[in-house]
């Protein structure tokens, strides 16, 4: 009898029947249970397993019924003697040495870009706290609409059409759904052959980089920026201009003017998550204008803005046919889904479609009606509300957290929304040990070296992402986070000494607070006001347009200043020691670290003698 030592993993998402089914294939087809061998009865292998006799009597049945295993009358269940007839197999050969690596230097003809990018753990999941943006966690996908989608496609003529093969044209109704419900969205127009369905966001950029770079070509890029689109490029030989950034995206000076190609990510930018407001992308549709320059506008994770207004996409401003647009279908709207697609002029998009079709090939029609129905449906529009609701509660509770418990840096460049932040590390600390150490203990963040192209390098910060985290899980792992930091640091970390001479006393502090105004900027840049009044109340208004209101109590205990927001600070009591010198107050927690720093504003007559 064959020793039948399989095992079930409690994680997997096959059933017990499922995965029995699964073991047993793979130990016939890999030889551990050869034709004719004897296995298990159901009631042996049962309790092996610790499972009921039926799950594996209804596996045996699946797999008899595959002409894989075969039950002999008064003998017990045995693997098929033809279990493997029709595989090709190769016995010779073995034992000779494989061939060198060397031997194959000189058959390359062209090597890709060697890939230097921050590899995700493929057990991601299996981290208390991952703060990865891109990778999305099972709660966010529309799984019942996108399943009835699914039934829907494979009962329409498009299951013909897909097994006849041949042709190379996409799905009409995917096409038109595009133009109607997802472009519009976008401001942008375009007509049928305008329009090109790809196998998700970088079989896209892969198409344009072929298509109009070459070794004559300069090529500008986001500095930092996506990885990804440098290797594209480096491959077709393009020579690269690391253009840097600033608050509204990419900078327009210095050697831009000499691009023959920009390329930008404009809604959100990759990796810093930075919005190019209006008057910058007018600037630069005028300056690719002036120079002949095209734009590639990768807009594929479409624009979150949680804290204003979207703009218009840089194909819905072009009037020039200069702007190649690169979007798709979210991937959180199925498990493994890629799809995007371009807009560009009907000539690029011929180009296109016979690169497309020497390369990879349409994407399935299968799953370009399910795309369709799922857009015509209303299942996209419901989805897309839903995570935009979610995706940016997750967000605010990142930038909250951050800015309650992180505060020893801040976020590189003020954002308006998106679904990262991109954070500074403390100058004493190399981002790569942190995120070494972090990993360590559950908490998963990208370092920033892989973004950076230029030889100056990377400078040292992280990104933290919400795709991937539910919003509960986040304050915590902001927590442990600013804890690891801190315990990192060690003695660099500042603390509040017993003889600090600034140290300011609980009668100071009653004589001095009332009516004072503290003034200081957030975590993420904003400024922020609070009014200390002589009744207790505090309140606080942060934002650039005062948009974030709130209302608290302060009180004294000895020489301890309280406080308690409504909201901020998640409406909970701080009891700190505070210094003052001149008009530079900090905060402390008592015998501990570093809380905060502002500046304040005491009403003259609290401080005559």
């Amino acid at each position: 009898m064959a020793e039948a030592l399989i095992f079930l993993d409690p994680d997997s998402p096959l059933n017990l029947q499922g995965q029995i089914r699964q073991k047993l294939v793979e130990g016939i087809l890999g030889g551990s249970f050869p034709p004719g061998s004897r296995l298990p009865s159901s009631r042996g292998l049962a309790d092996q397993l610790g499972v009921s006799r039926n799950t594996v009597a209804l596996a045996y049945d699946r797999l008899a019924a595959d002409g894989l295993i075969e039950s002999r009358a008064r003998s017990g269940v045995f693997v098929s003697t033809h279990a493997l007839d029709g595989r090709v197999g190769y016995s010779g050969g073995q034992g000779e040495a494989p061939v060198a690596d060397e031997r194959w230097a000189g058959r390359i003809r062209r090597q890709a870009p060697s890939d230097k990018s921050f590899r995700i753990p493929a057990e991601w999941q299996r981290h208390p706290y991952p703060f990865i943006d891109g990778h999305f966690d099972a709660s966010l996908y529309p799984t019942a609409q996108w399943r009835e989608a699914s039934r829907l496609a494979q009962g329409s003529r498009i299951v013909e059409i897909e097994g006849a093969g041949g042709g190379d044209g996409d799905d009409p109704e995917l096409v038109e759904q595009i133009r109607t419900k997802m472009l519009p969205r976008r401001g942008i127009t375009a007509a049928a052959d305008e329009v090109l369905i790809t196998g998700g966001e970088q079989n896209a950029l892969y198409l344009l980089t072929r298509l109009l770079v070459d070794q004559s070509t300069t090529v500008a890029v986001e500095e930092p920026g996506d990885p990804r689109l440098r290797l594209l490029l480096a491959h077709a030989g393009a020579r690269l201009l690391h253009q840097p950034l600033d608050s509204n995206g990419l900078r327009l000076d210095g050697d831009l003017a000499a691009a023959d190609v920009i390329c930008v990510t404009p809604s959100h930018q990759v990796p810093t998550a930075v919005t190019m407001d209006q008057a910058r992308r007018t600037a630069l549709l005028g300056l690719a204008r002036r120079n002949g320059a095209l734009v590639i506008e990768n807009d594929f994770e479409t624009e979150h803005n949680f804290l204003g207004q979207p703009h218009p996409a840089l194909r819905g401003m072009d009037r020039e046919g200069r702007v190649m647009y690169v979007s798709g279908l979210p991937r959180m709207l199925s498990p493994g889904l890629r799809l995007g697609f371009i807009v560009a002029p009907a000539p690029v998009i011929r180009e296109a479609r016979r690169l497309r079709r020497l390369v990879v090939g349409r994407p399935s029609l299968m799953t370009q009606r399910t795309a369709a129905l799922f857009l015509s449906l209303g299942h996209y529009d419901a989805a897309s509300a839903r995570l935009h609701r979610i995706l940016g509660s997750r967000w605010d509770a990142l930038r909250q957290a951050l800015n309650h418990y992180y505060r020893d840096s801040e976020i590189s460049l003020p954002t308006r929304g998106g679904t990262s932040l991109w954070v500074r590390a403390p100058d004493d600390l190399p981002v790569s040990r942190l995120v070494d150490a972090a990993a360590r203990r559950g908490i998963l963040v990208e370092p920033d070296t892989p973004y950076y192209g230029a030889a100056s390098g990377a400078r040292n910060f992280f990104r933290m992402g919400v795709t991937s985290i539910p919003e509960e899980r986040i304050r915590d792992g902001v927590r442990q986070l600013d804890e690891l930091v801190r315990e990192l640091r060690g003695d660099r970390v500042q603390t509040l000494r017993g003889d600090h001479p600034n140290r300011v006393s609980g009668e100071q502090l009653a004589r001095w607070l009332p009516g004072a105004v503290i003034h200081y900027r957030t975590f993420y840049g904003d400024p922020c006001t609070i009014d200390l009044h002589a009744n207790g109340r505090m309140s606080g208004r942060a934002g650039h347009a005062d948009e974030d209101l709130d209302e608290g109590q302060w009180w004294l205990e000895g020489d301890l200043y309280c406080r308690r927001w409504s909201r901020w600070g998640y409406g909970e009591t701080s009891r700190l020691e505070v210094t003052l010198e001149g008009r530079q107050i900090r905060w402390w927690r008592p015998g501990g670290h570093l809380v905060d720093a502002a500046e304040i504003d005491i009403p003259p007559e609290n401080l005559a003698p």
